[in-house]
């Protein structure tokens, strides 16, 4: 660790704490639109179906049209709640729009930013829709700590493909024997970064019992102060 240079961070699941942002946001557009369906138990069979369609996004194989409508539309056919396609668009339309209000970060995020911010430069690499990632990193107050932040649309493929983190590392002047990965997902962030020459290190916040094959895992993000 003592080469690196440049840190590159996962935004989603890794700093900017998605599942409970996306709840409270959920929350607010069904009371919006006065749909009465548990919440609970749309949570509960939504968040498996995101993450089976973000997955399916990555490899290509939906659109993000698809994905946004998709996965509602899915989540409310699994507890029979009868809604019309056109409440389904409208709040694929408002998710998106009221998702950045919330801003609840995982803890530790500002503590490790500040040890980090003066040792290295710090990047995002993030798979989420180029509108909102920015607009998260403003309203939580990290934006500032960031010198790069690349979007898969921006390049026009996703993590893990190559693509991406060579972009990543050619607009950083990042050479890649001194950069590092720091992510949740271990296809998309770890094993993509392994894949073209960078260090990685994986966020396992929800203590799953995984096969790291030796990799460097952590449980909470403070651990990175131990490493880095």
């Amino acid at each position: 660790m003592q080469q690196i240079q440049h840190i590159f961070f996962d935004l989603d699941h890794t700093l900017w704490d998605f599942e409970k942002n996306s709840d409270l946001t959920f929350q607010k557009i069904f009371e919006i639109n006065k749909v009465e369906v548990d919440l609970g138990a749309f949570l509960e069979v939504y968040r498996p179906l995101n993450k089976k369609y973000w997955k399916l996004y990555r490899e290509e194989k939906v659109t993000k049209s698809e994905l946004r409508y998709d996965r509602l539309k899915n989540a409310f056919d699994t507890i029979n709640f009868t809604i019309s396609d056109d409440i389904i668009d409208l709040l694929a339309i408002q998710y998106i729009e009221y998702l950045a209000d919330f801003n609840h970060l995982f803890d530790g995020t500002i503590e490790v930013l500040e040890y980090l911010k003066d040792k290295y430069q710090l990047h995002i690499i993030t798979n989420g829709f180029e509108e909102i990632q920015s607009k998260k990193m403003k309203n939580s107050k990290i934006y500032h700590y960031f010198d790069k932040v690349i979007t898969s649309e921006s390049v026009g493929v996703k993590k893990p493909n190559p693509r991406v983190f060579n972009y990543a590392l050619e607009l950083a002047k990042a050479p890649k024997e001194h950069s590092i990965m720091i992510g949740d997902n271990l296809e998309a962030d770890v094993q993509g970064a392994i894949d073209v020459g960078m260090k990685a290190i994986h966020c396992n916040f929800e203590h799953q019992e995984i096969n790291t094959n030796g990799l460097l895992s952590i449980k909470s993000l403070l651990e990175i102060k131990q490493y880095l």
